[in-house]
This record gives C-alpha cells, structure tokens and sequence, in this order.
C-alpha cells in the first residue's frame, strides 16, 4: 500500500512538473507575441509574428494576428497612397491656378488704366477683389502642400521664443487695430530659448495671430511660459465647442471665415509638430484658447 502511495506522489509530482512546463512555454509564447505584435505596429515591417511554441491555441492566436496585421498593413498603404495623391492633386491644382490668376490680375491692371464708365469701374473693383480673394486661396494651397512635403528640422537654430511672438505681434498691429483690439502680452523676464526652425516658428505665431483676429470679440491675452508654452487666449462668442474641436482639420471654415481655405491652423499644426512640439485648442465659458507647446529637447 506505502509503495503505491509513493507512486501515485511520483506521478503527480511528474505531472506538476509538466504542467509547470507548460504554463512557462505558454507565457513565454504569450510575450512573444505581444513583443512582436507591439513591434509591427511601431516598425511597420512586412514581416509578421513568429513564435516558438508548438501549442496549437497559440499559434492559433498569433495567425490570427498576423491576419489582421496584414488587412492593417493594407489600409496603411491605402491611406499613405491616398495621403499622397491628396498632397500631389493640392500641389497641382493650386500650380495650374497660379498662372492664369497672374494673366488675369495683369490684364485688370492694363484695363484700370482706360478710360471707363463709372458702372465699368464698379465691375472692375469687383473682379479686382475676386482675383485677390482667389489669389490668396491659391497661395494658401500652395504653402501648404510645401509645408506637407519639405519638414522643419533642416534649419533649426537656437531661438528666443519671447523675441520672436514680440515681433510676430508687431507685425500684426494693422490688423489688430482695424478689430480695436489691444493684445495683453506676458512673457517672463528669463529667456525662454528653444532649439526649433524661426521661419517655421514665425509662421506658427502668424497663423495663430490670424485665427485670433478673425474669431476674437476685442480682446487677446498672450502668454510665454518658463517651460515653453505660449498660450493665445480671446473671447469668441461666434464660436461652439464643436467647431474648436475641429479647428486644426485641414480644409475646415466656420461661418466666420468663409474667405478662408481652413489651412491656416492646420499649418501651425503641422510645422509644430515637425519642431517636436504640438498645438492644441479648448474652448471654455465662451474664451477659446490656443496653446503652443515647445519642449526641451
């Protein structure tokens, strides 16, 4: 009886030990693939997930991520070529406007020198004023279709941020002046300096000091932080929370911008993040505010 009682301790000992086995070579198996699946999607490589397992319900799972490692692969490469045909058709397009949008402007420059009729003069002013209007749409395509295929980082130099949102605003005292508003700037005695692309970097205010002119009520608080954040703050009571959420989509207006091409943020947007920073929006209690974000790098 004691020898059939250490035998059957003996067995289960043995079976322990195998199901100790099998449990490790199951984990083992299981970081494998989330090692592998968590790579693909970082590296985007056409390889796919291999484990060293023989455990049917493992490599069950890894083939069935692999299948739609491979639908995803498919839907990447829909988007990037599709991305791409979008950015070569803005190219294109905005390109081919370009030339007969000069013709047009100098013809109306040779016309504006005859001799008219008040009621020509009229119809004249008004084609005057599309052109320009077209012009600039065109040169907004443009500029950005260059943003989207050349980045940031080639140029970069040591910036103080405080000097450069100074000059961006005094290049926009026209305007502000034509809205009546006085912007409030608050930028901390230290320097704030960052390594980023100044043209790039002017852009980014500019676009910005822009949006702030077309949706501000009359007032614009501007801020610099020790830590890199400049913050434009204004009061837009045209605007919804919906319509913030959406402000950097490119090619999206609201009502308050119908002259606009909706690139303008998604501008700033793009050359932010080419500089290792980002932007964001938020709209509280009828205040929208922007914020630039640049890091140390």
């Amino acid at each position: 009886m004691e020898m059939w009682l250490w035998a059957a301790a003996g067995v289960l000992a043995v079976i322990n030990v195998l199901l100790l086995l099998k449990v490790r070579a199951l984990r083992r198996a299981a970081r494998e693939i989330e090692d592998g699946f968590a790579d693909r999607l970082m590296t985007g490589t056409n390889t796919l997930i291999d484990i060293s397992s023989s455990d049917r319900t493992m490599r069950r799972l890894a083939d069935s991520l692999n299948v739609q490692l491979r639908r995803l692969r498919e839907a990447r490469h829909r988007f990037e070529q599709g991305d791409m045909e979008l950015k070569n058709a803005v190219t294109n397009i905005s390109h081919d406007l370009r030339t007969p949008l000069t013709a047009i402007c100098g013809y109306l420059d040779m016309l504006e020198a005859e001799e008219t009729t008040e009621k020509a003069e009229r119809y004249i002013g008004i084609i005057r004023n599309r052109a320009e209007l077209l012009t600039q749409l065109t040169e907004e395509l443009f500029g950005y279709s260059v943003v989207l295929s050349a980045g940031s980082g080639e140029r970069r130099e040591a910036v103080n941020v405080g000097g450069v949102l100074e000059e961006s605003v005094a290049s926009f005292y026209t305007a502000l002046k034509e809205r009546g508003i006085v912007p409030n700037i608050r930028i901390p005695e230290k320097r704030v300096v960052r390594t980023v692309d100044r043209s790039a970097l002017v852009r980014v205010f500019a676009n910005l000091l822009s949006n702030a002119v077309k949706y501000s009520d009359g007032d614009l608080d501007i801020t610099l932080s020790e830590t890199g954040l400049v913050i434009f703050t204004n009061t837009a009571s045209k605007l919804d929370g919906v319509q913030v959420g959406r402000l950097f989509d490119r090619f999206y207006t609201v009502g308050a911008a119908g002259k606009s091409t909706g690139l303008g943020l998604a501008v700033a947007r793009t050359l932010t993040e080419q500089m290792n920073g980002n932007v964001s929006a938020k709209y509280e209690s009828g205040r929208l505010s922007v914020t630039v974000a640049l890091p140390e790098e």
